[in-house]
């Protein structure tokens, strides 16, 4: 009778690690423009648009078929904020206006769960959590400053085989940079002679492309 048991357990653990692939998955899509704006004071007020552009990266995955997938995942992205703002420090209460140059780089943790319609479509929905590593510089002094912010996603789409080892992923996805409750991101003039600054909400909406790499 053990000996059926461990035949029977030792069948399972077979099937299962059997069962279990590594995938390398890359990235690459359009990214929307995002409007940010905070209000201190009548006086005292910044408001911009982070830029629509281009975001690439590549992932590594393990996955379980019909379960689910662990991903580690990295991305880039680079644009600029078109951004105006007024202080109450300046004593004429001219609007200034600045084009910070950003870097946006997120290193993420992504669970995804599978839901296979046939041998070719294997739609998809995760989520993850990681963190945002942005760099701002302002061009005006050439002022420059990173930050590093716990991040999270939300993200839904489609794998098409098109073959047995390699598909073609269609996605949308949301990312989001967290300050306190609310998805933040750092901006500060820096120099300009505002000494503004502050926190400022940021979602991004993307619509992605790529290509799966099934690792026989």
């Amino acid at each position: 009778m053990k000996k059926l048991i461990l035949i029977f357990v030792l069948g399972i653990l077979s099937n299962s690690l059997s069962a279990q692939e590594f995938r390398v998955n890359a990235y690459g899509g359009y990214i929307f423009k995002d409007q940010f704006n905070s209000y201190f004071s009548p006086s005292s007020y910044y408001n911009g648009i982070i830029q629509d552009g281009f975001r690439w990266g590549l992932g590594v995955e393990y996955v379980i078929p019909r379960k689910g997938g662990l991903e580690l995942q990295y991305l880039r992205q680079d644009t600029n904020a078109p951004t105006i703002y007024q202080s109450g420090n300046i004593m004429n209460g001219d609007l200034q206006s600045t084009d910070f140059d950003l870097g946006f780089n997120w290193i993420m943790l992504n669970g995804t769960r599978y839901i296979p319609v046939n041998e070719k479509v294997e739609p998809f929905a995760g989520l993850g959590v990681g963190m945002g590593i942005f760099s701002i510089k302002n061009p005006d002094n050439n002022t420059q400053r990173t930050s590093t912010k716990l991040a999270w996603n939300v993200r839904a789409g489609s794998n098409f085989w098109v073959s047995s080892n390699v598909a073609i992923r269609l996605q949308a996805s949301l990312f989001s940079a967290v300050e306190s409750v609310g998805g933040g991101f750092y901006f500060g003039t820096g120099g300009t002679g505002a000494g503004l600054s502050t926190y400022s909400t940021m979602y991004q909406f993307g619509l992605e492309g790529g290509l799966v790499f099934r690792i026989p």
